[in-house]
This record gives structure tokens, sequence and C-alpha cells, in this order.
């Protein structure tokens, strides 16, 4: 496959590209020029004194000349490349797969030790086993003695596990709050699973790149590795159940199509419906990616929740679930149910959509949610679903009564489903998780055991707190490999008993320590998405968001391609990947580089496909992107000079794996580089390519050392300290830091360290100020200000340049060198060189300290470094003088770029219902059910009207509140380019009959631009340029509704899972269930009174 979309551009970058021309107001003329009161030729003056200056200290400081020298000197000795971009992508698809095997073997090893231990087990209902409870160990009592199943269970820090308290010998066993921690199957499950224990460590001996690995129980226990204490949550909670784990569920069954019916006749009012909206809100949390569903509300007619997708089903990602969930709140109970109606509607919407071929193609499920049935509609049955039954029927009954129960049953059997009785909201999770055991039979008895990967996911519930990023600045991406684990005892093949999943977490960033990232240049990354489109990894995935403590975004799993790689137009990149082909794709493409505002660039993709879940692609800038340099030096010339102090890498580039032998852990990449040189360690696997290259960079950068000390040796030089410190990065990911001040003295103390996530080396990106110089013309400057600086005393500049291996337009990027000044040492020269001039005697015609002119420099996005304003620092020039940067952009001196970001959050105003939190709340349920079974204890009759005047204080009559929330939307913002070829302009703007003039001037061998106002003029009456994002309203509000309906019925291209497993003729299906009564006893009546009355 290739495609190319070619444009005609006048430079090498994308900035020309897809412009938008901001349009005038009528109030912007042409005035000629002898209302010019600012010289132009005094403006040139200053600005080339200015830029002589600042080029001569940043080249003086940072040694960029000798360093240029000094690649000059080896140019003969190295040799130029053009990056083959397919065989790269296919180099990281080789290495991501054998990745995933080690992961999955692992988890193989634990599946057959688990089914072994299982079929040696006997059952014993009266088995007593003291087991390591994850809450209780090293608890005791008020005594001092040991809690029962809290035996002592040592813990010792491990850096592996970010410095968490671990025991690398045993597991821990976690039981949800509403378990019972002794039941008898959840012991003897925990009694036989002791095997795994042995598995666990030798897995994570064979493969230290481990991190937790873990079983989860079909009866709800979870057992993780290593052992680590848990800590309930505020309330004394841990709600945390594995089998409702997207991993768990995508593991143990096979993709569905689903419609869930909801009785909503008049019998259903009170509680009973909201046990309902709970039940089907636990329904939605077990359906995945790669299920699809609707859910239509019956009484005598049919109500489908979402109305404008009636007659079909959609995919159950975060989303479009999140979309029915907020109309459950809206069901009310009126009328007479007619389930015949509902059911023909149900087995014809699925009958229709698989005809379609966009559903799952798989397993199919009518989800009875109702308090009753008065038939068993075995004719409608044997019309839609016999004898084949291709359709599951699970029935859940709301209440205690069971006068119906009989009929919902039959219901089950006869079609291969499950039956449970759903009495209290407490009851709600465990009944519905019994649903997915039936669908599990077809795979067990299939004895498939299918190795499933997650979507990138962060996980926030307290047995997955613990995935922190290795700095410790909060949770990061994971994925998860899973495997189901079956009973393999002979009696029991045709009830495909499912024993649980076993799974092991990936960090994201292990997948990223598998790219090459030198090989993918300065602006090249690497991305894989899964099957349906989502991005598993991208630089530009933003999963979290606001300042400090970061949250997660709502849909922050389901983010697909097309929302980064935007200029994919016709998603051909997309569905290219998703279909599994393999090829090149070029697009134009406008990427900022700097937090959504700066310099955009060009980049190609290029696709592979992998043989597991996810498709990988590279993308790779053009010009000096697609170029690749080798050197060659000696061993101990190399070597010599990557041990001097200044010398670091990059701490998340892969030199070589320190993870995967225990005995290199501790070891530096410098250390390791040196042992795997020496010969002496066999098993430290290095990259040999990156190693020769990095001894390269090392020698040729070396000279500086000197050369920077003997700039500090100097005392007359730098006398005022406004440098700071010089810098250096190569293309290999090697730095060289020389401080000018001592540390304590320095403005920015984060600056080139781990704090500073832009300006050093990571696993995904280059530098800022490294990007940046490589965009700018060989042999000059770049300057920026870091953003929310302006204000601040931590203010400084950066000035940085790229140094180019050859003399060539194509030439690769060697390296970049900088310094970091005082942003007063910078203002104090610009204001310096603004009051020079020609005039013989001294006397200025003009000057910036004039009360008339205002003085400005900005950068070539146009931000402010310089003005008199000093709260205008680092802010947009167009917020200060809109006039002036509207005629700007009608000049041509500046061009507008329009962004867009579809991971974008916009604040709305909300009404909702305190109902709606109220479900969801366990104290408020609880509360709930007691008075519900206190009503019914004192009259039976009339349960319905004593339930509405006891309930009316939780939901009956919640009261409408007003909120303000984030919610995910697309905006549109734009960007501003200067035009290279136009050094020099100026411009009168008629105010209302006052004409302001202005002139703008380049500074020589830099990004920066002099622009002088005049400021006799009031201009309010132009508007400010901002670059505020925009909501994109697709269509006029009036036609909103039938926006969000077509955009929940629109369905980008999937692939299904290799693998379906909907029946098997083995199966028996007369495991269908049965209805749990309840008896409470009169203390447990009497106690519940208690508990519901002491908090009134």
């Amino acid at each position: 496959m290739q495609v190319d979309r070619s444009c005609v551009v006048s430079s090498a970058w994308c900035a020309c590209l897809f412009l938008l021309f901001s349009t005038l107001s009528a109030r912007v003329t042409e005035v000629g020029g002898t209302h010019q009161s600012i010289p132009p030729s005094v403006v040139k003056l200053w600005a080339s004194a200015f830029g002589g200056e600042m080029k001569s200290i940043s080249a003086k400081y940072s040694g960029s000349q000798l360093l240029q020298k000094k690649y000059k000197e080896f140019e003969r000795a190295v040799r130029v490349e053009e990056i083959d971009g397919l065989r790269l992508v296919k180099r990281l698809a080789e290495d991501m797969e054998e990745m995933f095997h080690k992961k999955a073997q692992a988890m193989k090893r634990l599946v057959e030790a688990a089914e072994e231990a299982h079929l040696q087990h006997e059952e014993d209902p009266n088995l007593q086993y003291e087991y390591f409870n994850a809450v209780l160990i090293n608890e005791v009592d008020e005594e001092g003695k040991r809690v029962e199943l809290g035996g002592e269970f040592i813990l010792q820090p491990n850096d592996h596990f970010n410095n968490l308290s671990v025991n690398l010998s045993l597991s821990v066993v976690q039981v949800p709050t509403n378990m019972y921690n002794k039941d008898s199957a959840i012991v003897n499950g925990v009694y036989w699973s002791e095997a795994l224990n042995k598995v666990f460590v030798d897995n994570f001996e064979r493969d230290p790149s481990l991190i937790w690995q873990y079983f989860g129980s079909a009866k709800g226990f979870f057992r993780q590795y290593p052992g680590i204490k848990w800590k309930p949550d505020e309330h004394g909670v841990i709600a945390f159940d594995c089998r409702n784990r997207k991993w768990y569920i995508q593991a143990a069954t096979s993709p569905k199509d689903v419609v869930i019916l909801v009785d909503v006749s008049g019998s259903m009012k009170g509680l009973r419906l909201t046990i309902a909206r709970q039940t089907v809100s636990s329904i939605l949390d077990t359906l995945g990616d790669d299920d699809f569903f609707n859910i239509i509300a019956y009484n005598e007619e049919l109500h489908y929740v979402e109305p404008c997708l009636n007659g079909t089903l959609v995919q159950a990602d975060v989303t479009n679930k999140d979309h029915f969930r907020e109309h459950l709140d809206k069901l009310f109970a009126q009328g007479i149910g007619m389930l015949d109606i509902a059911l023909t509607e149900a087995f014809n919407l699925l009958s229709d959509f698989n005809e379609t071929g966009r559903g799952s193609e798989c397993s199919q499920a009518i989800m009875l949610v109702t308090d009753g049935a008065v038939d068993t509609y075995d004719a409608i049955f044997a019309k839609y679903n016999w004898p084949e039954r291709k359709v599951r029927i699970f029935p859940y009954l709301i209440g205690r009564e069971s006068a119906f129960a009989d009929n919902l049953k039959w219901m089950a059997c006869a079609n291969k489903g499950y039956f449970t009785q759903i009495s209290t909201l407490a009851d709600v999770q465990e009944n519905v998780m019994e649903y997915l055991h039936v669908l599990s039979r077809p795979k067990v008895i299939d004895r498939e055991h299918d190795t499933v990967w997650t979507e990138a996911y962060i996980d926030s519930t307290v047995s997955q707190k613990h995935h922190l990023s290795r700095d410790g600045q909060g949770p990061v991406l994971m994925t998860t490999v899973a495997m189901p684990v079956f009973s393999t005892k002979n009696e029991t093949r045709n009830r495909g008993i499912l024993l649980g999943v076993v799974g092991t977490d990936v960090p994201v960033s292990e997948l990223l320590k598998t790219i090459p990232k030198y090989k993918l240049g300065i602006h090249g990354y690497a991305f894989a998405i899964t099957n349906n489109g989502y991005i598993l990894t991208h630089p530009d995935l933003r999963p979290l968001y606001g300042d400090g403590k970061k949250r997660r975004k709502p849909n922050y799993s389901s983010v697909d391609l097309s929302e980064v790689e935007w200029e994919d137009k016709d998603d051909t990149l997309r569905n290219a990947m998703v279909n599994r082909k393999t090829g090149t794709f070029s697009m134009e493409v406008k990427k900022s580089v700097d937090k959504g505002v700066r310099s955009p660039t060009f980049r190609n993709a290029q696709t592979h496909i992998n043989k597991h879940f996810f498709a990988d692609g590279v993308a790779l800038s053009r010009g000096h992107g697609k170029f690749f340099f080798r050197g060659n030096v000696t061993v101990e010339e190399g070597l010599h000079d990557l041990e001097h102090p200044d010398v670091a890498l990059a701490d998340e580039w892969t030199y070589c794996n320190t993870d995967e032998h225990p005995e290199h852990r501790y070891l530096s990449q410098i250390e390791a580089i040196k042992l795997y040189l020496s010969g002496h360690e066999p098993h430290l696997q290095c990259d040999k390519e990156l190693i020769q290259e990095v001894l390269f960079d090392a020698v040729v950068t070396a000279p500086l050392e000197a050369y920077w000390t003997s700039l500090v040796l100097n005392k007359s030089e730098n006398s005022d300290k406004g440098v700071e410190i010089a810098y250096l990065g190569t293309r290999t990911g090697l730095s060289r830091i020389n401080l000018f001040v001592v540390p304590d003295e320095l403005t920015n103390q984060d600056f080139l360290t781990a704090e500073d996530k832009e300006g050093v080396f990571n696993a995904d990106h280059f530098p800022l100020w490294y990007k940046r110089a490589a965009e700018q013309v060989p042999g000059t400057f770049v300057y920026s200000l870091p953003f929310n600086t302006g204000s601040e005393n931590k203010s400084v500049v950066l000035a940085s340049t790229a140094i180019q291996l050859l003399d060539e337009r194509k030439s690769p990027i060697a390296a970049a060198v900088g310094i970091q000044m005082k942003l007063e040492f910078f203002q104090k020269k610009f204001w310096t060189a603004s009051r020079q001039c020609a005039a013989l005697d001294g006397k200025c015609s003009i000057s910036c300290d004039d009360e008339n002119i205002n003085c400005y420099l900005i950068d070539n996005n146009g931000f402010v470094l310089v003005a008199e304003d000093y709260t205008l620092t680092g802010k947009f020039f167009g917020e200060a003088e809109g006039a002036v940067m509207s005629k700007l952009l009608q000049m041509g001196s500046f061009k507008r770029v329009t962004l867009y970001d579809y991971q974008a959050l916009c604040w709305v105003y909300s009404e909702s219902s305190d109902s709606g939190h109220t479900l969801l709340d366990p104290y408020f349920a609880f509360f709930s059910a007691v008075k519900w079974i206190l009503t019914e204890l004192v009259i039976f009759l009339v349960e319905f009207n004593l339930y509405s005047w006891w309930y009316s204080d939780l939901t009956a009559k919640a009261q409408r509140i007003g909120r303000t929330m984030q919610v995910p939307c697309d905006t549109e913002y734009p960007a501003f380019v200067s035009e290279r070829t136009i050094k020099e302009n100026t411009g009168n703007i008629d105010c209302d009959g006052c004409i302001k003039s202005f002139v703008i001037q380049q500074i020589p061998s830099s990004n920066l631009f002099m622009v002088v106002v005049d400021n006799k003029c009031d201009c309010s009456m132009f508007e400010p340029i901002t670059m505020d994002p925009v909501e994109i309203m697709y269509i006029l509000p009036a036609h909103n509704e039938s926006l969000k309906c077509e955009r929940l019925k629109m369905q980008k291209d999937r692939r299904r899972p290799d693998t379906c497993h909907p029946f098997h003729p083995e199966e028996n299906s007369m495991e269908c269930g049965g209805a749990a009564g309840l008896t409470p006893s009169l203390v447990a009546t009497l106690l519940c009174v208690l508990l519901a009355l002491f908090p009134r």
C-alpha cells in the first residue's frame, strides 16, 4: 500500500501547509508611507546590534563553533545512510513480538500449574486453611495478638516495584469486602492455588522484567505476586473484584452481541427499579470494546433507552456505555409489562444486526431484567431461537417474590442461559457475574487457552494502585496479558467450569524500550494500536489531565488513532493498520512540538503489523529525519571519553538491557556498556550499533569539556553571571552539561533534570530545545522562553543551535548545543541595543525609552520575550497588540495554522439528579435496602406506597442540582508561524482616523523579531488575537441531538478477535441457575433496624 499526498511548499518544513489566512477587519487599511514615524533604519540598527551580541555570547559559551569543527574533522570517517522505514518497523514488530511471547509463556506456565493443582484437589466443604489475607497480614487485635488470616508476612522495599514493600517469595490473597473470607469455596480455591507460588517465583527469575503476576478466581478471590499489603479506602471497603476487570472478562469469554430488556411496568416502582438500573449498569461493566449492545425498556410499549439507536447495536466502548448510563436515570415505571413484544423485538434486532456484518459475529444474548413473567413464551422461542438456540437468555428476577421464578428459569434453561434472583442492591454484582461463566463454557470445553492483550489503561483500584511510574510521579499506562484457567476433571467436562484467569501487567514504557529512538530521528516516533484502532502507545496520547495530582480522562482508554493523526482524514493509515496491511503512507502533517503552540513539522508514516493483538507503525520526518550516519572510533578512545564526569546517557533509552538479570539491575547504562565491551558478561544484551555510535559521539564532543572549563576559570568572563549553563545533546542520547555558576545560584534548577520532562531525552521524544534547534536554519540560534515562567523568579532564556554533519541541505543533525541565561540578563542586552543610534552627535531621534513607542522582542511563533510591560513576557503578541498582529497576518509576515485537539476536555454546565449518585454510594445503597426490608415487614400489600414515603429522602424526590463538569470534546486552536523569506516590514493602521505605525525587523542569526509600535493611537476597537481553543460545533445547536445520534451510530473499521467460541455440542445447558431465597433471622432484622435508625 502506498499513498502520496503531495503539495507545493516553499521550504523543508510544514509551516507553509494548510494555512488559514485570517480575514481582515474592515478597519485595517493600507495607508501611505507618509505617516511612518518610526525610522526602519534605526530599528534595523538595533536589531543588528542585539543579534550580533547575542550570537557572540551564545556561540562563545555553547562552544557551537568548536563542536561543528570537530564533527567536520570526522567527516570522512562517517557513512551517511538513508533510513529504511519498513525495515525499521519490522525490527520493532519483531522485538515487540519477542517480548509478548516471553510474557505469554510465563502465563502459560501459570495456567498449567493451576489446572494440575485443581485436578489433584478434592473439594472439602469442611476445609480449614490459614492463608495470607492481603488486608489482614501483620495486623494485631487490641491485645496485640495476630488476627485470624493475619499471620506475620515479611515485607521489604524493592526498587523494581517502585520501592514498595513486597515479599518476593509468597503471594497474598484479596477477597472483596462483600464476600466471606472463610467461605468454603474460597478456602478450597485458595488452598489448591497455593501451588502457583513456586511458578510466580520461577517466572520472575526467568524474566526479571515481569512486575505483578496474579490469578483471578471465578469464586471472587484474587491471588497477587509479589505479596503486598492492601489497605481499604476511607470507608474501610475494598470494592475491587477481579471478575469485572477487562482482562478477566476478555480472557474468559468470546465477543458478544447483547440486547438488554428492562421491565418498566408499574410493578417495578420504587427500589425494584433502582435495583434494575444498577443491574443494567453492572451488565454494562462486563462489556468490552469487542462487544455490541443496546438497551430497550418495555411496558405495553417499547422504549429504546437511546431513541436514535432504534433497530441497531453500538460498540460497547467507554463513551457509548457512559451515554446509556446517563439515560438510565430517566426510566420510570408505569403500565403493564408486555414481555412478548420485547422478546420479539430483541430477536429481530439481533438477527438483523448480525446480517449487517458489523457486530461481534460470535455470541448473542438477551438480558432480561424484570420482576416477573406470566408465561414461558415458548412460541416466541420456537419461532426465533429453536432448535439452534443461538441466542442465550439470561433472566434477572428483581425482588424477593418468587412467584414467577419458574417461568423465568424455564426460559434460561430452554435457551442455554442462566437464571438469577436479585433481592437487594448488594446482590447485584455477584449475580450479574454468573452469565460470564455460562458464556465461557464453550471455550472451556474446547480447551482453547486464548492469550488476550487488553487496550492501554490506568487502573486506579486498590489492588492496582501500585502501578506507579519509575520516578514516582504518578500512574502510568499499562496493558495486561491474560489467559483463562479451566477445570480439566473429566466428570465436569460438559459443565465447562472456568476456574479463573491468570494475568500479568506490562507497562507501556516496556514497549517503548524496544523502540530504537536514535533511528527514528528528532521528530520521528513509533506507535501501536489495537484491533479496534485504539491507541496503545503514541507520543500524542494524553490520558491524564489536571495539575498536581493527575486525573484520568473519561475516555482515555479508547482514543482512536484518527484522533491524534487527524491529517489522516479518510482513515487510510488507520484502516490499513487495523486490517493488517504493510506499507508506506505519506502525508503532510502539522505537529506542534511545544504544548500545542510551537512550530509544525513534516513526517511520513510507515506501518507494519506484528502477529499479536497490536499493529505497529513508525513515523519519520522528511529532510534530515530520513538520514542516519555511522561513525567509527576505537573502543578504548570511546570508553575513555564516555567516563568523563559531565557525560550522561538518556535515562529511558536502552543501550543495554539491565532488567534481564537481577545482577545487572543496579548498573547504570554507562557501567553496563563498560561491562558489555569487556566481554566478561555474555548474558548482558546490548544494542551494539547504538553503543558504537555513542562512543563516537563521546570522542567528538570530548573537547567541549576542556573548552567550557577554560571559560569557567577565566574570572573576567561572565562576571555578571548572566550565562548559567552550557549543554549539548547528540543523536545517540548522549548529553554533556557545564555549570558557569554554583548549583545553588541557578535560576532554574529543574532544567535538564528528571523534573524537566520536556528538556531531557525521553523514551518517545528528543528534548524540546533539541527539536526546535533542528527546525532552524543551520548556524542560527533559536531562543525560547519556557512557558509559565515569565513572571516568576526562575525566568530563563534558552539559546540552542543544531550541529549538522555535512554542508548538504539534507545532512543529518549530529547534535545540538546551547546555553541557559537569565531572562534579566537577556532583556538587559535588548534594552541596551535599543538605545543605539547612528547620529554623529549621539542624539538619537528615537529610542525604546520614548513614551510614544512600545518595543517588543518576539519569537517566530509570536511569543513575547521582552516587553516594557513585564507581565507580557511569555504571552502571545496578539493579546497585547491585536491590531498589529492582524496587520502582520495580512502582510504575510506571519501565517496562521489551525491545529486540532480531539482529546480535549470542555467545561459544561450540567443539571443532574442526586439519585444517580445515591445509587452508586454503598452506604445509601445499604440503608435503602434496609428501609425496603423494614417496609415489607410492616405491610406487604401496599409496599410501594409505604416505600415511596420512606424512600423519598434518598431518591424519589432527589433535587435537581447544577454543576460544572469536564466532558470530552473536540477543539481547534491557532498557531502562528513567521514567514522566513520576509526579514523586515512596515505598516500603518487606521484607528478611527489616527494612524498607528509599526516596524518589524528580524534579529540576525536567530528566530527573533523586534517589533517597534507607535502607541499614540487608541486601537482598542481591534479585538486581541488569542490562541484560546474553541470547541468545534459540527452542526447548528438546534440539530445537536441528531449529530449526537449520528456519531453514536458511526462505526469505524475494526478487526474482530481471531477466535470465537459461541457454543459447544457437549455443553450441559441444564446448569442454568436457581432462585436464592431471602430469609433473614430476627436478630439480623433487628440489627438492620438499629443500623438504619442510628445515623438519623
